[in-house]
Formats: C-alpha cells, sequence, structure tokens
C-alpha cells in the first residue's frame, strides 16, 4: 500500500520513526515534510497529506503535538476519515470498524514504541464491512 506521511514540527522526529517502521514494513512512503523543527502550520501539512490520500486512493499518517488540531484538519477534506490513535486497540478499531484511511499520532502524548505497536495494529487490519459500512456510509453522508 502507498502511504503519504507529514507532521508539524512538534511531530517532525515521531513521523520519521513511524515513516522508518512502514518502509521496514515494506511499504511505499511518501513523506511530505517538514524537514526541519522550524515552527509550521499543521493545517498545511494535513492539506496535503490528505489531498494525495484521496487522489491515490492511498494512506495516510499525520502527527502534531497532542494529534487533535492535525486530526481535525484532516476531517475537514472531503473523503478523510482521519483517526487520532492513542493505542493499538484504538487503531485497530479505527479500521476495521471506520474504514480509516488516515491514522494520526499525538507526538507529545504518546511514544515511539505505543506509537509503532499502534501503526501496525492499523496496517494489519482491514474494513470489516457489513453494518459498519452503513455507518460509514451515513459518516460520509454528513459531509
Amino acid at each position: 500500500m502507498k502511504w503519504y506521511a507529514g507532521s508539524d514540527h512538534a511531530g517532525l522526529e515521531l513521523r520519521r520513526e513511524l515513516v522508518d517502521a512502514l518502509r521496514a514494513r515494506g511499504e511505499e512512503v511518501i513523506d511530505l515534510g517538514p524537514e526541519s523543527t522550524e515552527s509550521v502550520d499543521y493545517p498545511d501539512y494535513a492539506k496535503s497529506v490528505c489531498a494525495k490520500v484521496i487522489e491515490e486512493g492511498a494512506l495516510g499518517l499525520l502527527i502534531c503535538g497532542t494529534g487533535n488540531g492535525i486530526a481535525i484538519s484532516a476531517n475537514k477534506v472531503k473523503g478523510i476519515r482521519a483517526a487520532l490513535a492513542t493505542d493499538a486497540f484504538t487503531a485497530r478499531m479505527a479500521r476495521l470498524h471506520n474504514d480509516a484511511n488516515v491514522i494520526v499520532f499525538g507526538a507529545r502524548v504518546v511514544g515511539a514504541g505505543v506509537a509503532v505497536d499502534a501503526l501496525n495494529a492499523f496496517c494489519d487490519a482491514k474494513f470489516e464491512g457489513g453494518r459498519h459500512q452503513r455507518r460509514v456510509d451515513k459518516m460520509m453522508a454528513i459531509e
């Protein structure tokens, strides 16, 4: 699966670790930055990553300090279902039940070990469909 990754300055180091983890799994990852800890605005990176996710049917990885701001920004993009993950269970369920296409982390909230476990759970899970499809359809109709 192809992935696009982005963060703000607070998420730089965790983003790099998670991009490496995805690549170690054999995933193709396009890292959209930023490349320094100089202050940047997370909505810009959310918009760039999510545009590519929609355009290419890819998955997305987004990170900011808490994860909240970048997740809210991502969910403004039509077709995006960005899920803020705090552990492997929330990440897995985001894929199984919500068909999330973007996973979001708060770099100041979760450590790298927890984030890698959650990312792996997200990658390994597949949308269950069934009764969940009806709910996803209703979510998307809100747009």
